[in-house]
C-alpha cells in the first residue's frame, strides 16, 4: 500500500476532500422551492462495519432541515421525482452505472383511517391512528411509502435497466414512517430495523447488497447559522476541550471558539432522509482500476401543470423529460465555491460540463471574503492573508481531476476534469475507533477526501483547506514511504499561504464514534415527542 500511494499522490489527496466540505442545505434559489429534491449530503467509503469489507457504502441524504416535530404530514419523499446515485469507473465523467430510487405514496383503502362520526365515515387527519411496532407495523398506519431501485448500465436515460430485488420483498420495497414520536412508535429502532433489505441481487452482480430507504438523524456537524452571518464567530481554535481532544492545538488563539456541541445546529437537533446502498467492490469497478467516482441528483418531470382541483394522488399534472433538479458530490462546492448567478446552473449541470464553471476554482472568492472579514486593515501583519497561488491548481486538482496514484483514475485524461467524490475502493477502511476526524490529513487514507464518511469533519477541513492548508508540510511521510514525517505536496508554496497553519474552525465537533458501525450509519432519527 505504501508504494501505491507513494509519491505525490496521497497527500494531494487531501486536497480533494478538505475543500468539499459542508453540506448542501437550501444551496442553490431554485431548490429552495422543491425541498423534497434537495440533496444534503453524500457519502462513500468502504465499508467499515465488521465483516463487510469487502462493500462500498453509498448514502445519499436528502430532504434538509427536518424538525423532528414536523407534524402531521412529516417528511415523505416526492412520487414524481426520480432519484439517483451515479458511478463513473473509467474516468470520462459520464456514469457508466446508476442506481435509480422511485417512490410511490399511498393511502390505505384509498382513504387512510377513517372514523364513525354520527354515522358518517370521516377520514382522519392524521398518518396513524394508533402505535406501530416492529410486530404490528402496519395495522394503524394509514400512509404508505414504497420504492424500486433500477440499476441502469450506461447513459442514465438510455441505458438499460433492471430491478434490484429482495427476498419476502420482490422489487418493491418499503420506506418506514418517519419517527413521529414514542408513543406512536415505542422502538423506532427496532421497528425502522426491518426495513433494511439484506441480500438484495443487483443484476448483472455477482454478490448481495444491502438497501434502506428511511429517516435518519443528520449527522453533519456545523455552526450554520454564525458561518452564514459574514462568519459571526472567531473561526481559530481557542481554549482546549477535554472532550473533544482530537481538535486542542498547542498554541490555542485567545478569544478563539471552544468546541463544544452546543455550536451545532443539527446534528442532535434536525433528521434527514437516507436513500442508503451497500454494493459488493467488484460490482462498482472496472477492470483492474479500484477508482470510481460518484455523484447523487433528483430530476423532476420538464412540465408541471397545477391542478385546480387538487387530489391526493396529484396535486399537478407532471409530463416531458426529465430535468435535473438537485446535484451533490463534494458538497461545499455549490455553497461557498460556485458564484450565486450560477448555483441553479450548476445543480443542473452534468460533470462532462464543469470546465464551463472552472473560474469559481482557479479564482475562489471564499478566501477573498475571509480576508476582508478578518483582515481589512492588516491586522495580521499582511494585506492579504488568502493564499496568492492563481490560477489555485491545487484546488482544480481537488474538485476537477483527482490525485494520481490515490483517487486520480489510471490513464485520466485532463479533458474530463470534473466535480464528483472519487473513492480508492483499495485501500483498506479505518475500523470507527480508529478513525481521524480530518480524514487523509490526519493520517487515515481511508477518509475524506478519499471518498467521505460520516464522521469526517469536513467543514474544518475545508477551511483550512481552502486557506492554503496544503501548501505547508502535512504529517504524511510515513504514509508515503518519505524519510521524514513532514512533507510538502508541491501544489504551492508556504509562501503563498499566510494563513495556511492556522487551526481554522467552526466548533461544531464531530467524531466516528457519534455513528453507528454498521449499515446504514447514520442513527435513529430523533422522535418528534420524547415523552414515553
Amino acid at each position: 500500500m505504501k508504494n501505491f500511494l507513494r509519491g505525490t499522490s496521497a497527500v494531494a489527496a487531501c486536497v480533494s476532500a478538505t475543500i468539499a466540505g459542508a453540506s448542501s442545505h437550501r444551496e442553490a434559489p431554485g431548490i429552495t422551492e422543491q425541498p423534497k429534491v434537495d440533496a444534503t449530503d453524500f457519502y462513500v467509503f468502504r465499508s467499515y462495519e465488521p465483516g463487510r469489507e469487502d462493500y462500498v457504502t453509498l448514502i445519499a441524504n436528502y430532504v434538509p432541515i427536518q424538525a423532528p416535530y414536523g407534524g402531521p404530514n412529516y417528511f415523505t419523499m416526492d412520487p414524481d421525482a426520480l432519484y439517483e446515485i451515479h458511478i463513473d469507473n473509467d474516468g470520462d465523467a459520464m456514469e457508466e452505472i446508476t442506481f435509480q430510487f422511485q417512490f410511490d405514496n399511498s393511502l390505505v383503502n384509498g382513504t387512510g383511517p377513517q372514523l364513525n362520526i354520527n354515522g358518517e365515515m370521516v377520514a382522519i387527519p392524521l398518518r396513524a391512528a394508533g402505535g406501530i411496532t416492529s410486530d404490528n407495523p402496519t395495522a394503524n398506519l394509514g400512509e404508505t411509502e414504497q420504492y424500486t431501485v433500477n440499476v441502469v448500465r450506461g447513459d442514465r436515460r438510455s441505458g438499460s435497466a433492471q430491478a434490484l430485488s429482495a427476498p419476502g420483498a420482490g422489487t418493491t420495497f418499503t420506506k418506514p414512517v418517519d419517527n413521529i414520536g414514542n408513543k406512536t412508535l415505542p422502538d423506532y429502532a427496532q421497528y425502522a430495523n426491518n426495513y433494511v433489505y439484506e441480500n438484495v441481487t443487483i443484476p448483472g452482480c455477482d454478490g448481495n447488497a444491502r438497501v434502506f430507504a428511511g429517516q435518519r438523524a443528520e449527522a453533519f456537524a456545523v455552526n450554520l447559522g454564525e458561518i452564514f452571518d459574514l462568519v459571526n464567530l472567531v473561526p481559530i481554535q481557542g481554549a482546549p476541550s477535554a472532550e473533544w481532544p482530537q481538535y486542542n492545538v498547542a498554541d490555542p488563539f485567545p478569544g478563539g471558539i471552544t468546541q463544544d456541541r452546543a455550536n451545532d445546529d443539527l446534528v442532535g437537533k434536525a433528521n434527514v432522509t437516507s436513500l442508503a446502498l451497500e454494493v459488493p467492490i467488484s460490482c462498482l469497478t472496472s477492470g483492474e482500476d479500484p477508482v470510481i467516482g460518484a455523484w447523487t441528483t433528483a430530476s423532476l418531470p420538464q412540465a408541471e401543470l397545477e391542478d385546480p382541483s387538487p387530489t391526493y394522488e396529484a396535486t399537478s399534472v407532471y409530463g416531458g423529460a426529465w430535468v435535473q433538479q438537485s446535484r451533490l458530490s463534494n458538497p461545499l462546492v455549490n455553497e461557498v465555491v460556485i458564484g450565486l448567478p450560477d448555483k441553479d446552473l450548476f445543480n443542473a449541470a452534468e460533470p462532462t460540463q464543469d470546465s464551463a464553471l472552472a473560474v469559481y476554482v482557479t479564482n475562489p472568492t471564499l478566501p477573498a471574503l475571509i480576508n476582508a472579514l478578518f483582515n481589512p486593515n492588516g491586522e495580521f501583519g499582511t494585506d492579504n492573508i488568502a493564499p496568492s497561488n492563481f490560477p489555485r491548481n491545487d484546488l482544480v486538482t481537488a474538485f476537477l481531476t483527482g490525485f494520481p496514484g490515490l483517487n486520480q483514475p489510471a490513464n485520466f485524461d485532463a479533458a474530463n476534469a470534473s466535480e464528483m467524490m472519487r473513492l480508492n475502493t483499495a485501500v483498506p477502511p479505518t475500523p470507527r475507533a480508529s478513525q481521524s476526524t480530518f480524514g487523509v490529513v490526519g493520517e487515515d487514507l481511508a477518509g475524506f477526501p478519499n471518498g467521505r464518511r460520516p464522521g469526517d469533519d469536513t467543514v474544518d477541513i475545508a477551511l483550512r483547506v481552502v486557506m492554503g492548508r496544503l501548501c505547508h508540510d502535512v504529517p504524511l511521510g510515513d504514509e508515503l514511504g518519505a524519510e521524514q514525517d513532514n512533507i510538502n505536496l508541491g501544489l504551492c508554496a508556504p509562501e503563498d499561504a499566510p494563513a495556511g497553519m492556522v487551526a481554522l474552525t467552526d466548533g461544531a465537533p464531530l467524531s466516528s464514534m457519534d455513528l453507528a458501525d454498521r449499515f446504514p450509519y447514520l442513527r435513529t432519527p430523533i422522535a418528534g415527542s420524547p415523552n414515553n
